[in-house]
């Protein structure tokens, strides 16, 4: 009983540690954030990499999720003779809820992969020490730009997914199941309100500093050469996923508790 206590009280207190020395590396990452100097062309290039190069991806499940969430909704409404419904059902859903979760799950693994191994590999070859001897400070150069990349594209990266997922369902529900298109898409804007995109952008710029975040700490303090990177990528990519579902309860239920 004692060594099951034990082990318990370990656990315990790894995952305290591990939470506090997040909790600091995000609040240095943000101060730096808004202290000069900044490096436009490194924001710029993490802009472009995690906005334009994760189009296709971003891009390719939303269409295909609004298109089975058109099929499903149909399928489920048509019990009760409510397919009115679908277009409804489609754009709250994907603006809500599946485009900024989605799109977050996307980002993850590829770009919080790619930060965390890209940053693993210059902390094991000793390149981040180059750059404290070049008298660069490694939070600047490697963690603000992508701190600001990922809060600003992911919310203009689920802009596109909620436009694409929608045209995805009235796809499906013109198409396939037979809806009138003006109907279709009167039915898609007559409930969509201000606060539906909001609270979905909202998420994205959440979602994205996290992954940003959670990439940039496990690829930072990665040890032990090729095989502590790939165990920081696991990591990076493992992390973001749980707390992007994690926030998105928590900021659902700021904006839509009653």
């Amino acid at each position: 009983m004692q060594w099951f206590l034990a082990s318990i009280g370990r656990t315990f207190l790894t995952f305290i540690a591990a939470t506090g020395r997040l909790s600091l590396f995000a609040a240095l990452g943000v101060s730096h954030c808004a202290r000069p100097p900044y490096y436009p062309r490194q924001i710029l290039r993490q802009m472009v990499d995690i906005g334009y190069f994760s189009l296709p991806v971003v891009g390719l499940t939303a269409i295909f999720t609004g298109m089975v969430l058109a099929l499903q909704s149909y399928t489920g409404f048509a019990r009760f003779q409510a397919q009115g419904a679908v277009a409804t059902v489609v754009v709250l859903s994907m603006t809500r809820e599946l485009g900024p979760v989605l799109a977050g799950l996307m980002v993850a693994g590829r770009i919080g992969a790619s930060m965390a191994a890209e940053i693993g590999t210059m902390r094991v070859t000793d390149q981040i020490d180059a750059l404290v001897t070049l008298s660069t400070n490694p939070f600047k150069y490697l963690v603000t730009p992508r701190l600001l990349a990922g809060t600003l594209m992911l919310p203009l990266l689920v802009v596109v997914a909620d436009i694409i997922g929608v045209f995805g369902g009235y796809v499906v529900g013109v198409y396939k199941l037979g809806f009138n298109p003006a109907v279709y898409l009167d039915n898609t804007f007559e409930h969509l309100e201000r606060i539906d995109v909001i609270s979905g952008l909202t998420k994205a710029a959440v979602f994205g500093f996290l992954v940003s975040l959670l990439g940039c700490y496990h690829g930072y303090y990665s040890r032990g050469g090729a095989q502590g990177v790939g165990t920081a990528t696991t990591n990076a990519v493992v992390s973001a996923s749980i707390l992007i579902l994690s926030f998105n309860y928590v900021i659902t239920e700021l904006f839509f508790a009653k």
